[in-house]
């Protein structure tokens, strides 16, 4: 069954690699949908596919990469529109 999530990841998570490290998931996850950094200092995604894809995801984002320190994860669950066709980081 496929799904949509939206995340927004708080703590020291830009200039690390944290969007790369995101986006490398994702892809090997077979995942759709892109990845962002935010004004704020943290970083925004939106990630659809199967179900427990995007459950390894959040797995995924609550460690992030070595160099990042991940304080909090916001998590909404949503309805897939199929709107995307790869992962994508944006900027």
């Amino acid at each position: 069954m496929k799904t949509s999530v939206h995340i927004v990841v708080s703590g020291m998570v830009q200039g690390v690699g944290f969007r790369y490290f995101v986006h490398h998931h994702a892809t090997q996850l077979g995942l759709t949908g892109w990845v962002r950094n935010l004004p704020s200092g943290d970083v925004e995604l939106e990630a659809e596919g199967k179900r427990e894809f995007v459950e390894s995801l959040i797995t995924y984002v609550r460690r992030g990469p070595r160099s990042a320190v991940v304080s909090n994860i916001d998590v909404i669950w949503k309805e897939p529109l199929g709107a995307f066709k790869s992962f994508e980081i944006t900027y």
